[in-house]
């Protein structure tokens, strides 16, 4: 039952760091997926737009 003590809590905190670590990495992936989708919409708005600003 020590053994049990001993290990589990470097266990949790290595759990914790996983996920943790899991979820910034995530968040990153969908911020450049996002960010990738914006660049492309931006540029195929610019290639379209031949004729100056719209709206006037």
């Amino acid at each position: 039952m020590e053994y049990i003590a001993v290990l589990l809590p470097p266990i949790v905190v290595g759990l914790l760091f996983w996920f943790a670590m899991k979820a910034i990495f995530n968040a990153d992936k969908s911020e450049r997926q996002a960010e990738a989708r914006a660049h492309a919409e931006a540029e195929a708005q610019a290639n379209g737009q031949d004729s100056g600003p719209v709206g006037g």
